[in-house]
């Protein structure tokens, strides 16, 4: 491996080294288990560890030389030795794992332990909670019959239920899995769509088929859709089922009206889960119309095998900007 320099942040680097005297440190690599997966591709999570925290890496034979401010290379060094810990464990390492590790640590959070993998993809990508609010998520629904995952876009929500249902079907937990949305327009008129019923829904139902494409071999997906291992349904078409032996998951749950919401949770029967997620901010209801979603932390709040968890901008994972969006939005006072 050889030494490489990133120009670009020496400014940013520059700018924190005179706030503040001006130190280096040692990370020794001897002690990781596979120093390519530690450091990256092109070592790029070295790279990304510098663009995060004001620091510059130096890789001299199996060490690291680390030069910044005092509590910048304390932070550094806290989060090289969580990337050790998720490495010698097994665990592939991204740019991204390093970035929510270091954004994690910087907003006054400790870094948690790397999350175990929950699911490997055909492409062999892995599958993991990448944040707190992520985790929280995840063993929610390991851990009771309905979870609710409440946030803004980029959180994960859809495609984390997604990863669990599959898991659950591999492990033959239940026999099917049920995917359903409700088919509202975003604040756009589509008009007449022609073809039939499945031709008509499946704008709607979209991102559910992308999910199921990532996670399943080529051509499985169609097949469990041939075989109705797996259903994908427009919200109106649950009145009246039992959903039983089943993981069903209710997407894009903030254009489900109060009426909707709760026809569709009084769906799941024996051996089932359910998983409902949703982004109040995000309601393509018509005017005057209340989201069902807005009442899920008080209503179940209390309740035993229910849980609500609500995410935020730090656990957006999408694309760094996609978090400062949402912040932006969530800051702005239009009347201001």
């Amino acid at each position: 491996m050889k030494r490489w320099t990133q120009s670009s942040n020496d400014d940013a680097a520059d700018e924190s080294f005179d706030a503040q005297a001006r130190i280096e440190r040692v990370f020794e690599l001897t002690g990781v288990r596979d120093p390519l997966v530690f450091c990256g591709h092109l070592d790029g999570n070295l790279s990304a560890l510098e663009r995060v925290v004001a620091i510059v890496i130096n890789l001299d034979g199996d060490r690291l030389r680390l030069s910044g401010g005092a509590s910048a290379v304390a932070s550094a060094l806290l989060i090289l030795e969580r990337m050790r810990e998720a490495v010698n464990g097994g665990a592939s390492l991204t740019p991204d794992d390093v970035v929510l590790a270091a954004r994690e640590l910087l907003d006054g959070k400790t870094p948690a332990a790397h999350p175990k993998t929950l699911y490997t993809t055909q492409r062999g990508k892995e599958i993991r909670p990448k944040t707190a609010g992520q985790r929280a998520f995840v063993e929610a629904i390991a851990q009771n019959t309905l979870a609710f995952g409440i946030g803004p876009a980029g959180t994960g929500k859809t495609f984390l239920a997604m990863v669990m249902a599959v898991r659950a079907l591999r492990a033959r937990e239940i026999s099917r899995i049920v995917l359903c949305r409700p088919a509202v327009e975003a604040g756009e008129k589509l008009g007449f769509l022609p073809g039939d019923l499945k031709e008509k829904v499946d704008p709607y139902l979209r991102p559910l088929y992308d999910a199921l494409n990532e996670l399943l071999e080529d051509g499985t997906t169609a097949k469990f859709l041939e075989r109705g291992t797996i259903e994908v349904a427009p919200l109106a078409y649950m009145r009246g089922r039992t959903l039983a032996d089943a993981f069903v998951i209710l997407d894009e749950a903030q254009n489900a009206t109060r009426d909707q919401l709760k026809m569709f949770l009084t769906r799941i029967g024996q051996n089932s889960r359910m998983v409902v997620t949703g982004d109040v901010t995000q309601v393509d209801l018509p005017r005057g119309v209340r989201s069902g979603l807005h009442d899920v932390p008080k209503l179940f709040a209390e309740i035993e095998d229910i849980a609500v968890v609500n995410l935020s901008e730090v656990d957006v994972v999408r694309h760094p900007l996609v978090g400062k969006i949402v912040g932006a939005y969530a800051r702005f006072n239009p009347s201001a």
